[in-house]
């Protein structure tokens, strides 16, 4: 008897493949993790935007064509045609952010090249990050309204004031500053604001821009002279004397 059970057992053993076959599990998929590519190093000029705003000084942007190379692109080919000189910031909510690239200055503007398709990516809405201004979608918009609001980008972008990291993911964070977001923080706050801060000049720093020129001052205002408090004098009319009468003539 024992020795039918063993070889049974053995039987057994030699089906399954032993202990560790037996035991053996599936192996478990894991999700590629994204990849992401190195940026550009500080010392390229090439993706170096500057921004000379009409708030007193120069805006340096690091700009990122590792994770958004069609914006920046896009960027590229603006700032080189003199687009973004003289666009005012036309939307400005403090602790949010500030957004210019509109030539209209009303927000429904942008450029006469075709609309750049949506590259969201990793990078976070923190303070400095610049990102693509688009259309937006309601709600209950269909798929293909939602895409095309996504595929919207042209010329408008914004920079943040305050992390807004519930917009990560849902636009292109092309670039960040690097310096000089006290010149950004100083931004005039409307939608419109009364009196619009402006970009004067915006350059690649690859060519070789000039040194920052400060906007020239307003001219001066002429008043008109002050209405006088004397009261009004009328003048007298003039009086004529009657002509003296011619003596009679001598017979």
């Amino acid at each position: 008897m024992r020795l039918f059970l063993g070889l049974i057992a053995t039987i057994c053993l030699a089906v399954t493949g032993g202990p560790a076959m037996a035991a053996k599990k599936k192996p478990v998929v894991v999700n590629p993790v994204e990849q992401r590519l190195p940026p550009p190093p500080l010392s390229d000029t090439q993706n170096l935007l500057y921004l000379d705003l009409s708030t007193g000084g120069r805006v340096v942007v690091r700009l990122y064509p590792n994770v958004a190379p069609k914006m920046v692109e896009r960027i590229k080919i603006l700032t080189r045609q003199r687009f973004y000189d003289g666009l005012t910031f036309h939307r400005v909510i403090d602790g949010f952010m500030a957004q210019t690239g509109d030539p209209k200055g009303d927000g429904t503007g942008g450029s006469s090249l075709p609309d750049v398709p949506a590259e969201f990516n990793w990078m976070p809405h923190v303070r400095g990050a610049v990102a693509a201004a688009r259309e937006g979608a309601a709600p209950d918009a269909s798929a293909e309204e939602k895409a095309k609001a996504e595929n919207s980008a042209n010329s408008q972008f914004f920079i943040v004031f305050q992390p807004k990291l519930s917009l990560d993911k849902k636009y292109t964070v092309f670039g960040r500053v690097i310096s000089g977001m006290e010149f950004v923080d100083s931004v005039e706050r409307g939608e419109p604001p009364a009196n619009p801060s402006r970009i004067l000049h915006a350059y690649i720093a690859a060519d070789n821009p000039p040194p920052y020129t400060p906007a020239p001052p307003p001219p001066p205002v002429t008043l008109a002279p002050a209405p006088s408090l004397a009261p009004a004098v009328t003048p007298k009319p003039a009086v004529t004397k009657p002509a003296a009468p011619k003596p009679a003539a001598r017979k």
